[in-house]
């Protein structure tokens, strides 16, 4: 990434966040997911979760924007403790992380994912867990570049009603 900088997600950016992040989704998961499913997608919806779940994290969390040279918020990644169920475990598990689709290729998405993994490791987990759809063969590319393999934990996601394969990556932070 040149110029611009990762910090943390303030409320006044999650309208911009969710704009990404609903782009983000009708792009990646076009074919993936139902269509219909991705047109109801809606973007003051979305920013309102956001703004709760900013407001209302959970112990761990962490929501981390990606600003470009002008400081306008071109990339989001959200992190924290495992979830395995409800339980959290000592892992660490990349939740989300989205770059403005006019963006791709540009190292956001390398410098958004470099800062969660440097902060997960010195939070002192010894790995990251994340979950990718197992057709969007893009996002498993970049995963496994920087790093992260399939580890064999594979899951249903139920989008419509249909069911979406989801397969789990790991990477190692210590060691």
């Amino acid at each position: 990434m040149s110029g611009g900088r990762v910090r943390e997600m303030t409320l006044d950016d999650c309208d911009r966040v969710s704009a990404i992040r609903v782009r983000g989704w009708r792009t990646a998961y076009r074919g993936l997911v139902p269509q219909p499913y991705l047109d109801r997608l809606d973007v003051s919806e979305d920013a309102e979760r956001r703004r709760d779940l900013l407001t209302h994290a959970p112990d761990g969390m962490v929501n981390l924007v990606a600003e470009d040279d002008a400081g306008q918020v071109v990339g989001w990644a959200c992190h924290g403790p495992y979830r395995s169920g409800e339980p959290r475990t000592a892992d660490a598990e990349l939740y989300a992380l989205y770059v403005d689709a006019g963006r791709l290729g540009t190292g956001l998405g390398q410098a958004l994912l470099g800062e969660s993994v440097r902060r997960c490791a010195a939070a002192g987990h010894a790995r990251m867990l994340l979950w990718v759809l197992e057709g969007n063969a893009r996002a498993r590319r970049f995963y496994e570049r920087a790093g992260f393999h399939a580890d064999g934990a594979e899951e249903p996601f139920e989008v419509d009603g249909v069911i979406v394969p989801e397969v789990r990556y790991s990477r190692a932070l210590t060691g």
